[in-house]
């Protein structure tokens, strides 16, 4: 990344909501490592679950209101692999369906400077000891959405080994599905808790104290299982971890 970047947070609507703690983190997290970020105040949602259920049309509205919100940025990183993965596969997609070739060039330019927090990370700013620490016993669940569509591949493990005191123990049965889906978890509710049922027994049996995702609507679906089990594990995002140090440890 060269000096006077423009860098841009995606903070996603989800996370905005929810868990606002998770887009703070992310913004603390990167200007510690010498970024200065943005937040474009008229963002919204990237219209995933509009798209996902068939209403083209109704997210197109949504692709052309992420183009006007980040088009002047060099860099927009995003704390979650599905909301970026609708960015980078869905958005052009829609605009084409359309018939809008000028929003699907910009659609295209846009969202090949979107990235995900971990790739940005590991592939911009090139690096994986990002000075975090965490003393606490965490595994790792790798979200569908981030790994077969936004491909971030090891790269938050890589981040995670690097961590100063954590204990980072593998998830049984790690590639499986937690069942949330967006609207596939509200369509089939019977067959994603039994899903996420799984999900948190593999997660019981690490005795982790943390369960860590890059996305925080799977983090919610599998949570709320292990709530409700009172289980004791709490859940974190990995933002929330990488920005954490000796001096100000987060938690969930």
């Amino acid at each position: 990344m060269s000096p006077g970047s423009r860098v841009a947070l995606f903070a996603t609507c989800i996370n905005d909501t929810m868990k606002p703690s998770i887009p703070i983190a992310t913004v603390k997290l990167l200007e510690r490592l010498g970024c200065t970020v943005s937040y474009p105040e008229k963002q919204t949602c990237c219209g995933q679950i509009m798209t996902n259920t068939g209403y083209y049309k109704e997210a197109l509205p949504t692709v052309r209101n992420y183009v006007d919100s980040f088009e002047d940025y060099d860099y927009i990183v995003g704390p979650s692999g599905s909301c970026v993965g609708s960015v980078r596969e869905q958005h052009a997609m829609l605009a084409h369906r359309a018939g809008d070739g000028g929003l699907e060039e910009a659609a295209t330019a846009v969202a090949g400077r979107t990235y995900e927090l971990t790739e940005f990370l590991v592939d911009v700013l090139g690096v994986t000891d990002v000075g975090a620490y965490f003393p606490h016993r965490v595994t790792y669940h790798p979200t569908c959405h981030s790994m077969r569509i936004t491909k971030v591949g090891d790269r938050p493990l890589q981040l995670l080994r690097a961590v100063r005191g954590i204990d980072l123990v593998e998830l049984p049965m790690a590639d499986q599905c937690c069942g949330f889906g967006g609207t596939f978890s509200v369509k089939n509710p019977d067959v994603s808790i039994a899903m996420a049922s799984d999900k948190a027994r593999h997660v019981r049996s690490t005795d982790a104290e943390y369960l860590v995702a890059g996305d925080q609507a799977c983090l919610m679906n599998i949570g709320g299982i292990l709530h409700r089990q009172r289980s004791g594990i709490h859940t974190i995002h990995i933002a929330e971890i990488l920005a954490s140090t000796e001096k100000e440890v987060s938690v969930a």
